[in-house]
Formats: C-alpha cells, sequence, structure tokens
C-alpha cells in the first residue's frame, strides 16, 4: 500500500513546476476502500484528516500519528465537501439532508443552511469559509438526480447557485449563472473567488471550466471571467498554495495552473481524482482523493491555511 504507485508521478509542462515538486518525493497511497471519495479537510490540532466516502454514507478519518483509518462518522447523510472554520470546527455539505451543517467542539451538530426564498436546497457540494466567517458553498443537484449518492427527487428552486451564508444566518444567492457549480476556493487574500462548472455533466457541450470572480468589499461577485478549461475530464475540487496557484482534481490526477490560467504541471494518479487539499504541520502535503483511495505527496509549496 505504501511507496511509489505505479501510474504516478509528476509531470512538468512548464518549467516553473520544477520549483513546486521535490524530485525525490513519490505519492503514496495511504488507504483504499471507498466507492467515491470526496472532501478532504485537514485539523492540524489533531493530526488527521476527514474525507467523505459518499455512496457508503460515512466520513472517514485518517490519523497522521499511526496512519490508521477510522470510520469519524456512519450515518453521514451522504456527506460531499468539508471545510475547516476558524474555530476549527468541521463544515459539510450533506446530500441526503440537503443541508450545510457544522459539527460543534462537544459534538453537536448545528445547520447552516437547508433552504433559499423557503425552498430546499438541491444538495450541497463543496464548502469552505470566509475570514469574516460567512460561509460560501455550492449546490449542484447531483444528491438528488439518482439514490447513488442521497436521494432520488424533484429539485424546489429550479437551478443551481452558489450561496453565501452570513455570519448572522442570512442565506444569500451570490451566483446564478452556473449550470452545476461544484468546487470553490477562494485566493489568497479572499480577493478572487474561484468556481468550477461541471455542467457537461448534463447539458452537451456544456461548461468545464473554472470561472474566477472578483470578490467585492460588500462580499458580492464581479468579473467571473473563464480561468482555465479541463483538458482530461472535469475540474471537481481544487485549493490553492500562497502563491495563487491552483491545484485542481482531473480524470487523470491533480493538474497545477499558474495563477494567469496556464497549466504547468500534473500529478498523475491512477484513477479519476475528485478533491484535494494541502495538510500536515507546514501545510506542504497534498492529500488527494481518487475514486476508492486516499493519496498524499509532498510539494515544494505550502496551501492556503483556512484557520
Amino acid at each position: 500500500m505504501f511507496g511509489e504507485i505505479e501510474g504516478t508521478g509528476f509531470e512538468v509542462l512548464e518549467p516553473e513546476f520544477s520549483g513546486c515538486i521535490i524530485g525525490h518525493a513519490r505519492v503514496e497511497r495511504l488507504w483504499t476502500g471507498a466507492r467515491w471519495s470526496e472532501g478532504p479537510a485537514w485539523f492540524a490540532a489533531g493530526r488527521y484528516l476527514l474525507w467523505s466516502d459518499i455512496p457508503n454514507n460515512r466520513i472517514l478519518r485518517w490519523d497522521e500519528t499511526d496512519g490508521r483509518v477510522s470510520t469519524f462518522r456512519q450515518p453521514s447523510n451522504n456527506a460531499n465537501g468539508h471545510t475547516v472554520d476558524r474555530q476549527g470546527r468541521l463544515v459539510s455539505c450533506e446530500h441526503l439532508t440537503r443541508r450545510v451543517t457544522r459539527t460543534e467542539h462537544d459534538g453537536s451538530v448545528t445547520v447552516i443552511a437547508d433552504n433559499w426564498q423557503g425552498k430546499r436546497l438541491n444538495s450541497p457540494n463543496d464548502v469552505v469559509v470566509k475570514s469574516d466567517g460567512s460561509v460560501w458553498f455550492t449546490d449542484p443537484s447531483y444528491g438528488i438526480l439518482m439514490d447513488y449518492e442521497g436521494d432520488r427527487a424533484e429539485p424546489e428552486i429550479g437551478a443551481c447557485h452558489v450561496y453565501r451564508v452570513a455570519p448572522d444566518g442570512q442565506v444569500s444567492a451570490i451566483a446564478t449563472d452556473y449550470v452545476k457549480p461544484n468546487g470553490l476556493a477562494f485566493s489568497p487574500g479572499e480577493s478572487l473567488l474561484y468556481i468550477a462548472d461541471t455542467g457537461v455533466t448534463h447539458l452537451p457541450g456544456g461548461p468545464k471550466h473554472i470561472r474566477r470572480h472578483r470578490v467585492n468589499p460588500d462580499d458580492t461577485l464581479s468579473g467571473g471571467e473563464v480561468f482555465a478549461e479541463c483538458t482530461n475530464g472535469l475540474f471537481d475540487g481544487f485549493r490553492l498554495d500562497r502563491d495563487g496557484r491552483i491545484w485542481t482534481s482531473a480524470a487523470d490526477g491533480v493538474h497545477c495552473y499558474a495563477p494567469d490560467g496556464r497549466m504547468i504541471g500534473k500529478i498523475l494518479i491512477p484513477e479519476l481524482v475528485a478533491n484535494v487539499c494541502f495538510g500536515g504541520a507546514k501545510l506542504n502535503r497534498l492529500f488527494i482523493c481518487g475514486t476508492t483511495s486516499l493519496y498524499a505527496v509532498y510539494l515544494n509549496v505550502n496551501g492556503v491555511s483556512s484557520v
């Protein structure tokens, strides 16, 4: 299970990518046995990673101290994306209950959002927390389209939006021109918000790109130009490093994009990748959710801290 994995490695597309990698570092498979891995989130205080196995209705936990994997929560309400808020609490998107929740330090669960304008959300997918405490999440309909990752149901809103939950709990739609909004992440300094659209899954010729928005002082968005088109499969979840590079999931692994939108390199993984996050004591270890497995690799970059 450990050591170099066949079909993995670095692919340098631009010379600058060589400075992002460690020549002798290798991709490790930390665990395998999932049906669809998603939503990794790093908890620095406990030195562990949580991630979802959506069809198996569980959240898994990998412990850095001994390498063991255990079940953190089952049933998980078909949880998908996760993040850690500024107080070190788990924030989760749940397909089955069609809501965004926060797990408090005592283990109790608080509902952050489950409706917009009195109508139930579709199936929240991915989530980030801004430094002001606001919670931003995407709401495509993947979790209600079939019974595999939730319960099949008719949408009530009739569209797929990106939402912001203010610190006082007010829910507002901040991007309404997406087909299937998916992963999202802020740039260092939070002046930009990147959002993936995987609409091609249900709209022939639809989007398979990441768009870039400017975040205005009042937390509205402007801009929204296409930042990058996926060249292999779809962009799902992604994260940024401290220099503004995007590390994003794709069909053949992880693609790395410079801040100007150029793809500069890849980390090849032998199965479809859904999401990534930075972790470890120095945030220089990239955790990668492949379809069935959890992978990790040390890099010569550092991720953006969420706390």
